[in-house]
């Protein structure tokens, strides 16, 4: 049993904005584990769903870069140990070099990228010289590699490397993948992605156990109000409905405009473009998590 103190308290309340009696008494309830007091919190309908982010302590960047073609794609994590060094011009070269890198030789995993060369260089060369001029210890966390033959990557980095995001598309005519007005629409995609936090492409991607989890939530939280059981599974349902439509991105709200559904606004330029367009896959990376 985890001790309750009270730094894993304020931890729990930054977590789900509950107050600091119900979160001390949740993780009592449940022996210090935070994840499950993050459960009990939401079926008493006193927390939202955890924003685990909140949690992450490291410095640095996230880099992406699309091929020329369009059909290709690499966002790279690279951390250091401050902000300042994070911010750093030359530690984001370094962090753009790393994706080029990762886009140029598709390593399966992260010693494979750092054996990877650029430019003449191994990218393991390249983080030792940055850690030698930046005086700090620098360590590429993570990457990823899309590819979507006949198809189109998107990307699009938020708060100067603090999200970043590559977004998969299939098209009907690949030629779109170097069109501009879908250049525009992918870029709105991969920005939504960024914002609106969606856990799936859509609702059949969502993961079972997921899926299962929240209904367990959401009928703990009928029970409670003591209505016919028939009765309380409909508002199980009901809530459900409401988290595919939070969680999902082709049923979110898109963010520019909200009287119309990401899907919606796919069709619109599918048609617009005179082709079909469909979302397959997105990577979301936010510093630290």
């Amino acid at each position: 049993m985890a001790e309750v103190t009270a730094s894993l308290v304020k931890e729990l309340r930054e977590m789900t904005g509950a107050g600091m009696m119900e979160c001390k008494k949740a993780l009592v309830e449940t022996e210090g584990d935070i994840d499950k007091a993050v459960d009990v919190l939401r079926t008493a309908g006193l927390a939202a769903v955890a924003k685990k982010a909140g949690r992450a302590t490291n410095e640095g960047t996230v880099a992406a870069v699309v091929a020329d073609c369009g059909m290709s794609g690499a966002l790279v994590e690279l951390n250091c140990e401050t902000d300042f060094v994070g911010m750093n011009e030359k530690f984001k070269a370094c962090a753009d070099k790393i994706a080029q890198a990762a886009l140029a030789n598709k390593p399966v995993d992260t010693d494979a990228l750092m054996a990877s060369e650029i430019e003449g260089a191994s990218v393991d060369a390249i983080v030792t010289e940055a850690i030698h001029t930046l005086g700090e210890n620098i360590q590429v966390a993570r990457f990823a590699y899309a590819r979507q033959e006949g198809g189109a990557i998107a990307n699009y980095i938020h708060g100067g490397g603090k999200i970043g995001v590559l977004v998969e598309f299939q098209l009907g005519d690949g030629a779109l993948a170097k069109n501009e007005d879908f250049k525009r629409y992918g870029r709105d995609i991969a920005m939504q992605v960024a914002a609106a936090q969606p856990v799936a492409v859509n609702r059949e991607a969502v993961d079972a156990e997921v899926v299962a989890h929240e209904m367990s939530i959401y009928k703990a939280q009928a029970a409670e109000s003591g209505k016919p059981e028939n009765i309380q599974e409909k508002m199980a349902l009901g809530r459900m409905e409401k988290y595919y439509k939070e969680n999902c991105l082709t049923e979110q709200e898109f963010v520019k405009n909200p009287d119309q559904t990401v899907a919606q606004y796919s069709a619109a330029v599918a048609k617009e473009l005179g082709s079909t367009i469909e979302i397959v896959a997105f990577t979301r990376f936010v510093l630290g998590e």
